[in-house]
């Protein structure tokens, strides 16, 4: 009797040349399996990789000694201008409506005379740094706050400025910052998401790049949330199932994860099928915890008060019952729908910007403090850049007919840090006379990253994920840390 099976069909004696191939790269795999387990065990003890495989959120030591253990990135959109800001310029009012003593002034359009600022600067607490009258809240807490008033990046335009100082590349898929974090240091809550980009009534330019986890696992890009809404079930649609109680829930996901646990297994490593089933587990628990993070009711009256009324105080206000709940990386956009990019009206502009979000940020700033939790919170602000100290002029169908706005300026800007290990009290480095160019000390955008990984506990050189054949990390390979910014 032949050892075939007469009745079956002829053809199905014999492999096809998929099948050869995947028998033999079995075979192959084999050979090669004892160093690769090697190789995975000293990976694994070095990075935690093992750890993340089983839960990639869950939390983990930062490498190096540090304070900081989450971040708040309070995003001013469009680019605040520093010279009416954080950097007093007194020779602009000297050279109001006089050209600029020099001429190698490179700008995006076409700009004019020197354009005072039309807001006074004011000394603050013992450190006696000078802050715009538009800031008084925060000019209470400026002790704490170390303003890098030497910043400066790479571009003059919004959109490759905003990813280069959310992700690191003006161009390329890049990782975002928090996703950068995340990855290195998990959540301190498995029911929240690690990461999380509030940004009311829509997105800002460059859309969810700017929380994109670019070539990382899914699993650690940003969750977008719009806070625009008072209710809970508007702000994260779908937080509750209406359909079927929580045990039916559990069931049907365990059921579902089983199904995805077989194809993952006949379909080796699908790091999309495994994003997908940490976010139907994320999305499960946080039924509970988001709930409770978002209802701002619950907050006495004081404290509600303290961060005022409007949506960017409700805003501020989540974001410190998100950072209590152990969230690691929370980004707050003020100013995309009317963003801070004031072409023109920058009197008018920028007054009605601070007046909404100064309190809030003042309040947090304190509320923090009073909480014990400002020393290991670290607190950025700041935009993609600053703006010119000439004044723009008119161009057709913009600004037309006014002198009262200022030019994107990427050459020089400020941005500040609180908390969480930094020098407070202090003003580092400095644009020139004019405020155009970072002059002393300049910090691009790659050494802030690198500074802000430092605080964060990490040397940014080692924190990487290999991709398409080689070891990518946030500062690409640029960065340089700031320790004078580091207490």
């Amino acid at each position: 009797m032949s050892e075939f099976d007469h009745s079956s069909k002829w053809q199905d004696r014999f492999l096809t040349r998929r099948e050869i191939l995947k028998r033999m790269g079995n075979g192959f795999a084999g050979i090669s399996l004892a160093g690769l387990l090697d190789m995975d065990a000293r990976a694994d003890q070095a990075s935690g990789a093992a750890n993340r495989s089983l839960n990639p959120l869950a939390p983990k030591e930062a490498p190096l000694p540090c304070k900081a253990k989450r971040v708040i990135f309070l995003f001013q959109n469009g680019g605040p201008s520093h010279v009416d800001t954080f950097d007093p310029k007194p020779k602009l009012t000297e050279y109001h409506g006089k050209p600029l003593p020099y001429s190698n002034l490179a700008t995006e359009r076409k700009t004019g005379t020197c354009f005072r600022s039309p807001f006074m600067f004011k000394k603050h607490g013992q450190s006696g740094l000078e802050v715009s009258e538009i800031f008084p809240h925060i000019a209470e807490s400026i002790d704490e706050i170390a303003v890098i008033r030497s910043m400066h990046a790479d571009v003059p335009n919004h959109e490759p400025s905003l990813l280069l100082m959310n992700c690191g590349d003006g161009r390329q898929v890049r990782p975002a910052m928090g996703s950068w974090l995340t990855y290195g240091l998990g959540s301190e809550n498995q029911n929240l998401p690690g990461f999380i980009a509030m940004c009311p009534n829509g997105y800002p330019i460059q859309d969810t790049q700017n929380w994109q986890s670019g070539f990382l696992p899914g699993v650690y890009q940003g969750t977008y949330i719009n806070p625009a809404q008072n209710d809970i079930k508007k702000i994260i649609e779908h937080i509750k199932n209406v359909y079927t109680d929580e045990r039916e829930q559990r069931a049907q996901l365990d059921l579902l994860q089983q199904l995805d646990a077989r194809h993952m297994a006949q379909h080796s490593r699908d790091m999309q099928l495994e994003s997908r089933i940490q976010s139907y587990e994320l999305a499960y628990r946080m039924q509970k915890d988001a709930t409770d993070a978002f209802d701002i009711t619950k907050e006495p009256q004081n404290i509600r008060e303290m961060y005022g009324t409007g949506q960017y105080a409700n805003q501020v206000l989540i974001a410190r019952r998100l950072l209590e709940k152990g969230v690691r990386f929370i980004q707050l956009y003020h100013g995309a729908g009317q963003p801070w990019d004031n072409h023109d009206d920058i009197e008018e502009g920028h007054r009605r910007l601070a007046r909404e979000s100064d309190q809030p940020i003042g309040a947090l700033l304190k509320d923090l403090k009073q909480r014990g939790m400002l020393d290991s919170t670290l607190v950025i602000w700041g935009g993609e850049f600053g703006r010119t100290p000439v004044v723009e002029l008119p161009t057709p169908g913009s600004n037309a007919g006014k002198q009262n706005g200022r030019d994107h300026n990427h050459h020089g800007f400020t941005v500040w840090m609180a908390g969480g290990g930094v020098k407070g009290g202090q003003a580092y480095g400095a644009t020139d006379d004019f405020g155009f160019h970072a002059q002393d000390k300049p910090v691009h955008v790659h050494d802030l990253h690198a500074t802000i990984m430092r605080l964060m506990g990490f040397d940014h050189t080692k924190l990487t994920y290999r991709y398409a054949g080689r070891d990518f990390r946030l500062t690409d390979l640029y960065g340089n840390v700031v320790q004078d910014l580091i207490a």
